[in-house]
């Protein structure tokens, strides 16, 4: 990661910390490792998301209905999905600094490096040609470009395979063949490569010899599978269908790290869709595109998104891609759309010993739905945003601001009402304006400090529109409003204000770009 990327990425954290939007928990503690809480201006934009994405589910599709499934399952639902025998992480410790690692993260890391050499070769190319340079044919002939491309395309090849195989002396052989050494102690003395289960377990019952082993879950999709037919038959849902679900999900991740992107309790959205066997790649292809389309609808920048097919399918599925975005490490997964056969539901009728299948009238027989997966992490999803959002901007005459170019339908706050000042009534015209828009639209009030002082605390946070009352507002009954990205300042009138304020934060506009 470059060194510029690496610091704007450290003052995005602690930006998020300043302005209430993600603490360390159980901070006057000392905190615990890889577990956030989420602050006032944090939960209002998360919450936003899940709403954009719950909406864009359930209103969207008249076929998807929403469930709210229990963290607490039966131990037999985690043995049937598989997660008891295989949910586990390749970990190896390296014994001079007595540090674990993920394997897996840490040749990925390494491959990592590669790219950055290549990328940094572009950059001085670039820097070098100006407008006439043509990156692409670059890639294809530099020869010292084509040399790392060659060396990344063999240790890509090779780790690919050793995971697939999950061959763990092979993934220690690459450690040592690319001489990949402890970030802590700086040597290559590692132990074997080893399997760790990730999922958190407890007990549940009132005594020692009556308790019964039960886990946190490690996904929500379980909770959706085991509840199929008692939605299918409740809401007489005919096929294909989804059920949507938000939750929390916990992880014992050992390698937990950036900020939020990796945490051991998370929250997810996921959507499981149930269609006729053979029918799995065309509706694979569909929700591929339309989950596409809802990332890009925010207006981030389109280039930041890319799909990336998994090479190893897990042994249930048979077909699986990601959508990725450019944060400040590198493109990484946010939601992840997979092709699940009929793998769960088997499983679940074959570990419960009840026949959950679906009888479909218009080819007459019974049959075991398969699934597509729709899953995206609302944590990724607010980092991936808030990174996006986030810049430092020089203005005229030597100042500067921090500003939270959030999408206006996301930002934690909407509108901030401002009188110019404590007295002449304009408190009070204030305190009306801000009645006329506060059932509609999260508001704040603000009349400590400066005009200027005030603004740039709004920038911060990524509040659209801030609302200044002055004594010309109780004159002609219009105030100034400032535009976050643009800081343009319009006279309007009250009476048009609502209106103006809903083009922008409406959530509907979103919902027909998604439908064109």
């Amino acid at each position: 990661m470059a060194a510029t990327q690496e610091e704007t990425f450290k003052k995005l954290v602690a930006h998020c910390k300043e302005y209430g939007f993600v603490f360390p928990s159980s901070e006057i503690y000392d905190g615990l490792g890889a577990v956030y809480d989420y602050g006032q201006n944090g939960v209002e934009l998360k919450n936003n998301i899940k709403q954009y994405w719950w909406n864009s589910m359930t209103l969207l599709h008249q076929n998807i209905v929403g469930i709210d499934a229990s963290i607490f399952m039966h131990p037999t639902v985690w043995k049937a999905s598989g997660h008891v025998d295989a949910f586990n992480d390749p970990l190896i410790d390296n014994k001079d600094s007595k540090k674990r690692y993920r394997a897996d993260v840490l040749i990925e890391d390494q491959l990592g490096k590669i790219e950055e050499k290549i990328q940094k070769e572009v950059d001085k190319a670039k820097k070098r040609f100006g407008d006439n340079f043509d990156e692409a044919m670059f890639r294809q002939t530099n020869g010292r470009v084509l040399e790392y491309q060659a060396k990344w395309d063999a240790l890509h090849q090779r780790y690919s395979q050793a995971m697939n195989d999950m061959n763990l002396d092979e993934l220690k052989q690459i450690i040592l063949d690319e001489e990949i050494v402890c970030p802590i102690s700086g040597t290559r003395n590692w132990t074997d490569v080893r399997q760790f289960n990730l999922m958190f377990a407890t007990e549940m019952g009132s005594t020692a010899d009556g308790a019964m082993k039960i886990y946190l879950r490690p996904e929500t999709a379980q909770g959706i599978f085991v509840n199929f037919l008692n939605v299918q038959k409740t809401g007489r849902m005919k096929i294909p269908f989804g059920i949507a679900q938000i939750g929390k999900a916990f992880r014992n991740e050992i390698v937990a790290r950036q900020f939020v992107f990796r945490m051991r309790e998370f929250e997810q959205m996921e959507m499981q869709f149930f269609v006729r066997p053979g029918e799995e790649m065309k509706w694979f292809e569909y929700w591929k595109q339309f989950r596409l389309k809802w990332h890009k609808a925010l207006g981030l920048g389109d280039d930041k998104y890319r799909y990336h097919d998994h090479e190893k399918l897990a042994h249930y599925a048979n077909a699986a891609t990601d959508i990725e975005f450019l944060m400040p490490f590198g493109f990484k997964e946010v939601e992840g759309i997979h092709s699940r056969t009929n793998f769960d539901l088997s499983q679940h009728a074959q570990f419960s010993g009840k026949k959950i299948e679906y009888f479909d009238p218009e080819l007459n027989q019974s049959y075991t739905p398969y699934v597509i997966e729709t899953s995206i992490g609302v944590d990724r999803m607010f980092l991936s945003i808030m990174c996006s959002a986030y810049k430092e901007e020089q203005l005229e005459g030597g100042d500067s601001r921090v500003v939270l170019s959030l999408p206006p339908v996301l930002a934690p706050v909407k509108c901030c009402v401002m009188p110019l000042v404590k007295k002449d009534g304009l408190p009070e015209k204030a305190q009306e304006v801000m009645n006329l828009l506060k059932f509609d639209f999260k508001t704040s009030y603000d009349e400590k400090d400066s005009i200027g002082k005030r603004y740039r605390r709004q920038d911060a946070i990524g509040t659209p529109f801030c609302i200044t009352v002055d004594h010309d507002t109780l004159v002609d009954n219009c105030v100034t409003v400032r535009n976050r990205d643009t800081m343009l300042q319009e006279r309007v009138n009250i009476d048009n204000l609502h209106e103006m304020i809903r083009k922008e934060v409406d959530p509907k506009e979103l919902y027909r770009k998604l439908m064109d």
